[in-house]
């Protein structure tokens, strides 16, 4: 009889501990989809930052702005589900964006010294720096769901529960040179 009651006990705790690393990851995997989509979030701001650009800059660059902005409205798409690669693909285009909205601008000195362009650009700067912020955010989540995920014995319910390590958001080596945003 004690042998039966010391299994039950044991068996109890065992599915009990399973049941909390259960929960830790959920907890863990939704801490990364929240940290998705707040960069969703502010890489849509920056989209709307570079809208507000283009709004300025079409009366100097009409054949580009139409083309610029389908671009933009084609690549709005960061969601909670969205991985790395997509976030690094958006933030090529953003860049690639910024850098045509500043080529017209560096033709047009008046443009450039616009009150409306300097804020406007001020606002891109304030959204890239809440997009790093996000980022950061993001790979320090994915880290302790890799590190949870990975060790034993915890690795052995994560498997079964089917959660697994998250890839990074890696830096990238055209930030390095993204347009001066002065």
């Amino acid at each position: 009889m004690t042998f039966i009651i010391a299994a039950v006990v044991i068996v109890a705790i065992l599915a009990l501990w399973a049941i909390s690393l259960q929960r830790t990851f959920v907890v863990l995997d939704e801490n990364i989809n929240n940290a998705m989509s707040q960069i969703g979030v502010q890489l849509s701001s920056r989209w709307d930052a570079l809208v507000s650009l283009l709004d300025l800059t079409k009366g100097y660059a009409a054949h580009e702005y139409q083309t610029m902005t389908d671009t933009i409205k084609a690549r709005r798409q960061i969601t909670r589900d969205s991985s790395p690669e997509d976030v690094k693909q958006q933030e090529n285009f953003l860049v690639e964006a910024l850098e045509k909205i500043m080529a017209v601008a560096e033709s047009y000195p008046d443009l450039k010294a616009d009150q409306t362009y300097i804020k406007t650009m001020d606002s891109v700067n304030q959204y890239e720096n809440m997009v790093r912020t996000s980022r950061l955010i993001y790979n320090d989540n994915v880290t302790k769901l890799n590190r949870a995920v990975r060790m034993f014995p915890a690795s052995l319910i994560a498997g079964i529960l089917g959660f697994a390590q998250r890839t990074y958001l890696e830096a990238e080596e055209e930030k390095a040179n993204m347009p001066s945003m002065q």
